[in-house]
């Protein structure tokens, strides 16, 4: 099949599986915060914030050089795969080993620092999963990893139903995380066909040389990424803690949109930059771009909207307060996915190291900022940092990618899509109340004929992207 419609499909497969994983995620979440309410939530949020600054920070950039050296002509795929797999496993055995004995310093309630240890499985399963995931979105073949993130979720929300009617609470579901985390992880080695152990001296070497500039970025981007989440509990109630935690669970499902696509571009970006392939690599770059446009700005527009009513929806009348927290880190979502656009192709065009002064600047921005705001302002503190430090780093990866890579993207089909979000979006606001599936129904149909009126697809590309005729698939 053609390239549009490949990744056309892979990217349709990702969604529909995504869409039943972020259903069932929510469900999870559904049950965990009427079960727990605000304040251990609050304890929930604490534990996984440490956590998942520990595990930006020990990414070191693994998975997407991983999908950059399977792109690669000189290597072995499944040596690549066994050699990245095991250095992940190292590092993450390292990092999350070594947090549950750090955390003991903190002053955390108890409960969280047990947390802290049981869940600490959970991420280095998530952590190790990522490897496997990589190597399905360069095959542009993701069923295997669709199925292993759907059968996990349903495993969570069996599991986090049966503790909620058992009327256990906070520890136990944390238990039920890190054995279904697991779970998805068996999934994904098995279907590989089994990876083996082995470190590979040619693949490291050039690994860890592309890998060293990127680790930097990332553990910047862990500070002012995350440094709001590590920060609040200390200076807020747990209960605060647990509104602002349920706010971002939502508005995770729009960042793992935004890594999906990106995901599933950067490979063939790469390729194409690797072989000089000029007009390929524009190509590419826009359509990159222009996907992750057509998903983001809509759900992003609408999230707006309905803030409120959705956490309603989500977590329960106790947390509907948490609206206009996801009001807020709305905006800063908008920098960071399409900061992610533009770090990707810093790092596609072998140039990341040029982009380190922009998250090492904001690091340092971000963390004064956290420390001045959040111990005076509590919440709305750490939204107006976040907000500036994902707009400042956007803003300055866009500029180099632009600058480096010769190539500026069309903003023509970014404007139609910009507006067609935002007549939607206020079009809904103008009919509210209205009940929130109703209100997400109307959204989809009026985006869907703005999309079509304003012609941002092509008839030829949604020829294409309809047609499943089998045909060889190119390249």
């Amino acid at each position: 099949m053609s390239l549009t419609r490949a990744i056309a499909h892979n990217t349709a497969l990702q969604l529909i599986g995504k869409v039943i994983s972020t259903v069932l995620g929510l469900m999870a979440v559904a049950i965990m915060t009427r079960t727990l309410g605000t304040e251990q939530f609050g304890w929930y949020a604490t534990a996984t914030g440490l956590l998942q600054f520990v595990g930006i920070f020990s990414d070191f950039g693994f998975t997407v050089t991983t999908s950059n050296l399977l792109a690669e002509p000189q290597f072995n795929k499944q040596e690549v795969l066994n050699t990245t797999f095991t250095w992940r496993l190292l590092t993450a055995l390292f990092f999350y080993g070594l947090t549950p004995f750090i955390v003991f310093y903190f002053p955390y309630p108890p409960a969280v620092k047990l947390a802290v240890v049981i869940t600490a499985v959970s991420f280095l399963a998530t952590t190790l999963s990522s490897v496997f995931i990589a190597y399905y979105r360069t095959e542009l073949s993701m069923m295997v990893a669709s199925v292993s993130e759907v059968v996990g979720r349903a495993a969570l929300v069996i599991g986090i139903a049966a503790v909620a009617v058992g009327h256990n609470t906070f520890l136990p579901m944390m238990v039920v995380i890190a054995v279904t985390s697991v779970i998805s992880l068996v999934y994904l080695w098995i279907k590989s066909g089994g990876v083996r152990l082995r470190l590979h001296g040619d693949i490291s070497r050039v690994m860890f040389h592309k890998m060293w500039p990127t680790a930097l970025a990332v553990i910047f981007n862990a500070f002012y990424w995350q440094g709001d989440r590590v920060l609040l509990p200390l200076y807020v109630s747990q209960a605060s803690v647990g509104l602002y935690g349920a706010a971002y669970r939502v508005l995770e499902v729009v960042i793992q949109i935004a890594a999906m696509i990106m995901g599933l571009i950067m490979p063939l970006i790469t390729y194409a930059w690797s072989r000089n392939l000029r007009q390929e690599f524009t190509e590419r770059y826009q359509l990159g771009f222009d996907m992750l446009a057509l998903l983001l700005l809509p759900m992003l527009a609408g999230t707006i909207v309905l803030a409120t009513p959705i956490m309603y929806l989500v977590a329960g009348k106790e947390f509907a307060h948490a609206g206009s927290i996801l009001q807020g880190l709305s905006v800063a979502i908008f920098g960071i996915c399409f900061g992610m656009v533009f770090g990707h192709i810093m790092l596609a065009i072998d140039h990341q190291k040029k982009s380190l002064w922009i998250f090492a600047s904001d690091a340092v921005f971000s963390v004064v900022g956290y420390f001045l705001f959040i111990p005076h302002y509590g919440i709305p503190g750490a939204i107006g940092v976040t907000i500036f430090s994902e707009l400042y780093a956007g803003a300055g990866l866009f500029l180099l990618a632009g600058f480096y890579s010769g190539v500026w993207p069309k903003l023509q089909t970014f404007g139609k899509i910009m507006l067609a979000s935002i007549l939607m979006g206020a079009i809904i606001w103008y009919f509210q109340p209205l009940p929130v599936f109703l209100s997400i129904l109307l959204g989809i149909v009026i985006y869907g004929l703005f999309i079509i009126l304003f012609r941002v697809i092509s008839a030829t590309t949604l020829r294409e992207i309809l047609t499943f005729t089998r045909v060889a698939q190119a390249e």
